[in-house]
């Protein structure tokens, strides 16, 4: 695309095409040339609108992280309704979407991204600690509900879901689990918390 064409919402599109190449070719493909690319526009777009490509990256990370804040109103606002196993499982197959699983495993290896989300404020495993902190605010408002027992340790069984699931669907060359493993987990985790439903 020639420099002087105007892109309307460069950066949406910069990171959508971010993210179509994490998924089709892996976090090692990920330059700042095959996103350009894959957003047909010239290379210097990425360059004007971010000072570096770690900075275009870390932007990429905290816009998810925005949106798992978003999720965890929606998900608040479940509380009470439906059943914990089943709002539980939603939350984790919509926290561990193929895209997020992609951008994890490019955390582990670029330094530059890692120290770019420190200064952001985003410390651990940034899109894992906002989801396990999501997890925490729902099963904290279920147990206020009564729906989980007064004893359950929220600060254990948020970590253990969100761990849990991870490894359910980290492999990004197969499919994602099926719906009845993340269940048959979830459950399990929850075993000891979960109330009776009142008839």
């Amino acid at each position: 695309m020639p420099s002087g064409v105007h892109i309307h919402n460069v950066r949406g599109q910069l990171f959508e095409a971010a993210e179509r190449v994490l998924l089709r070719d892996g976090p090692d493909a990920l330059t700042s040339r095959a996103v350009t690319e894959e957003a047909n526009c010239a290379k210097g777009v990425l360059h004007r609108h971010f000072t570096d490509f770690d900075a275009f990256l870390a932007e990429l990370v905290l816009t998810r992280v925005r949106g798992i804040e978003d999720r965890t109103t929606t998900l608040r606002a479940a509380t009470g309704t439906g059943s914990v196993v089943d709002n539980l499982v939603d939350a984790l197959e919509d926290l561990f979407g193929p895209v997020t699983v992609a951008i994890v495993a490019l955390l582990t290896f670029r330094d530059g991204l890692r120290a770019r989300l420190r200064e952001a404020g985003l410390t651990g495993i940034p899109l894992v600690v906002q989801g396990t902190a999501m997890i925490a605010a729902y099963l904290t408002a279920e147990r206020e509900s009564g729906r989980l027992a007064a004893a359950a340790d929220i600060d254990t069984l948020a970590p253990t879901l969100v761990g849990a699931g991870h490894l359910l669907f980290a492999d990004r060359t197969s499919a994602p689990p099926q719906p009845d493993t993340v269940r048959k987990m979830v459950t399990t985790v929850m075993a000891d918390a979960l109330r009776p439903a009142r008839s």
